[in-house]
């Protein structure tokens, strides 16, 4: 493989690489150093490969979704199936999430979302410093589950992320 091909595959292991390049933001010295032990070739050739890079991958750009955000205070958590008589508003494997038993909060998106929208509102949870408990997407809904003291924070850091969802590009 050419080092051309390998430092393209590195980017790819490397999301924020490949956002950063897409945005047109990316330091290519820094980038080469940081994968020079992945790729273990000389900086200057990579940092020339990420140059070339950068003009077969397409611009980075955003579009807002339409989306209602709620939250759901008193989630909990579930282990196994008929535990309760509320039934769960998320399941995951054998853990369901069901209203009035507990103290988790669900923040609860609905409209145009899917699994590019879940990621990067998780992305921006993980930079507000919001742990998340479960999250899923399917059928026009997106659903996280944190801590019962972030529920405001994770509803805003949602709206925020939904309403600059990148738009997929590359391969």
């Amino acid at each position: 493989m050419s080092l051309a091909e390998t430092t393209r595959e590195a980017v790819r292991r490397h999301p924020f690489l490949y956002s950063a390049l897409r945005a047109g933001v990316l330091n290519y010295t820094a980038t080469a150093r940081y994968l020079s032990d992945e790729i273990g070739d000389d900086t200057d050739a990579i940092a020339t490969a990420l140059n070339r890079f950068s003009d077969e991958v397409p611009e980075y750009d955003t579009d807002s979704r339409d989306v209602r955000v709620t939250m759901q205070s008193g989630l909990g958590e579930q282990d196994g199936l008929g535990e309760s008589d509320q039934r769960p508003i998320l399941t995951v494997g054998d853990t369901g999430f069901a209203p009035d038993t507990g103290s988790m909060t669900a923040v609860l998106a609905t409209g145009n979302v899917d699994a590019t929208a879940l990621a990067h509102a998780l992305s921006r949870l993980a930079v507000d410093d919001i742990s998340v408990v479960a999250a899923a997407v399917a059928d026009e809904s997106l659903i996280v589950v944190v801590g019962r003291r972030d529920g405001a924070n994770a509803v805003r850091a949602v709206e925020n992320a939904l309403d600059s969802v990148p738009k997929l590009g590359g391969r």
